[in-house]
């Protein structure tokens, strides 16, 4: 055989590959899904984090520390204060299944938007509500947002909106906290995480707040 036969011989599976490929690349379903990134600090970010993973289309919720001036802080650094952070959540999310705005509407229903010196029984700084917006058209929607939350609250709401820093992911230990297995000693006793979380998120009233400001219109009540 020629080589010129040979040659004619694979071209139709050349082509069909070719087809194939082609298709592969220009077929929606294929391309990876885009995502985005919303920046929230809302009180303990155990309890942010459990209410977002919740979501259909948020793919991952990472507790960690931004806002402040300290790289790579530890959290019994932003525990102490000091450092300028705040205990926040990075939450990445597909805008095809859930909106930024509709994360900032339920953010703001899921905390006690009126107070800016913590939250519920967590105080100071680093407990304080805070929207970091990572551009111009994230800052528009949390203005509106916002803006919607007192008008339906007739009250000042005290989240301040502040251009996104770096965000460092917290310790191993804090991730995913609250559906953990393995046991910590308590005030209760040993308790697995995921009983201790319930326990505490009780304790310091987050749901019985939340509901006191918001009525049913609060996100994520577990009471």
């Amino acid at each position: 055989m020629t080589v010129l036969r040979r040659f004619q011989s694979i071209k139709p599976v050349i082509l069909s590959l070719a087809i194939v490929l082609g298709f592969v690349l220009h077929c929606p379903a294929a391309k990876a899904a885009e995502t985005e990134t919303a920046v929230l600090a809302g009180g303990c970010f155990w309890c942010v984090e459990a209410d977002f993973e919740k979501l259909p289309g948020v793919t991952d919720a990472v507790s960690g520390y931004t806002g402040g001036t300290v790289a790579d802080p530890t959290y019994r650094q932003v525990s102490r204060g000091g450092t300028g952070h705040s205990e926040a959540v990075q939450i990445i999310f597909d805008p095809d299944v859930i909106t930024y705005r509709q994360i900032l509407d339920l953010f703001l229903r899921s905390i006690d938007p009126l107070d800016d010196g913590g939250q519920f029984c967590d105080r100071g700084h680093t407990y304080a509500p805070m929207i970091f917006v990572l551009d111009d058209a994230q800052k528009a929607v949390a203005e509106d947002a916002v803006a919607q939350a007192k008008a339906d609250l007739g009250r000042r709401i005290r989240v301040p909106i502040r251009d996104a820093s770096t965000f460092y992911p917290a310790e191993e230990y804090h991730q995913d906290y609250y559906k953990q297995t393995s046991v910590v000693l308590t005030r209760f006793g040993p308790q697995s995480k995921a009983d201790a979380y319930k326990k505490y998120r009780k304790g310091c009233g987050r749901d019985a707040r939340v509901k006191a400001v918001w009525g049913d219109a609060g996100s994520f009540l577990e009471e």
